[in-house]
């Protein structure tokens, strides 16, 4: 049959001539910086879970705070390249390391759940990255005022949550934020195109911005995924 004889050309599924040459080289620089980031993100969790180092520790929350802020005040310019990319290797540790406690939760429930929990976590960052980026009129920037709006109001939830202690409320808000991050991550890709489109370049901050959507969908994903591995254990009892 024909259809059995075509080719699929994924030469042509991975180009986007919609988008300028600068703006793809930008993306490379992004993405790198990206991959960069889990990896010393990986490091940290696997100090914080082997060695208990910073684990529970308020220095975990200083440093990813004082490490984003310092990043975000230093110029973006070639003399300091290299020192961006110090501050944000610090920033990631500092990040991976903030994942100790839920992981050792996820690893007493049921150790499967964290590998489970990245897998998911990459394929729906790819999905919806992917879905940005064939996008060609950044149909999706619409979103910011949505996102944001929606973010404040888990937010207040969740201090008002404190108060209650409803376990229903913290379900449903694991529930809508992992699909609020999810609009994030279409959001700031294509955020960071027309930045780049604008001439605004900063691929190190521009990492920042996925690296915390990717590691808010792991973090809600594990918590969800543990909530259930629970409830299903009470059942079987």
């Amino acid at each position: 049959m024909d259809f059995l004889d075509r080719n699929i050309n994924f030469d042509a599924l991975l180009k986007f001539s919609h988008i300028s040459q600068s703006t793809q080289q930008h993306l490379k620089r992004v993405y790198s910086a990206f991959a960069f980031c889990m990896l010393v993100a990986a490091a940290g969790a696997y100090s914080s879970v082997v060695f208990g180092f910073l684990q529970g520790n308020f220095l975990i929350f200083a440093g990813t705070l004082g490490t984003m802020l310092w990043l975000m005040f230093t110029p973006h310019n070639c003399e300091n390249e290299k020192k961006r990319l110090g501050i944000l290797a610090a920033f990631a540790f500092f990040s991976g390391c903030g994942l100790g406690p839920i992981l050792n939760l996820c690893i007493a429930v049921n150790p499967s759940i964290i590998p489970t929990a990245f897998m998911g976590t990459a394929v729906i960052f790819i999905c919806f990255t992917l879905s940005a980026l064939y996008s060609r009129s950044r149909s999706f920037l619409f979103l910011g005022g949505i996102l944001m709006s929606a973010l404040t109001l888990l937010t207040l939830s969740s201090l008002v949550n404190i108060f209650i202690g409803s376990v229903f409320l913290f379900k449903v808000h694991m529930y809508v934020g992992l699909l609020v991050m999810c609009g994030f991550v279409l959001f700031d890709t294509q955020l960071i195109i027309d930045k780049a489109e604008r001439g605004d370049k900063d691929y190190v901050w521009h990492c920042v911005d996925l690296f915390l959507d990717f590691i808010t969908i792991f973090r809600k994903l594990m918590i969800i995924l543990a909530m259930n591995e629970k409830d299903k254990k009470k059942e079987r009892k």
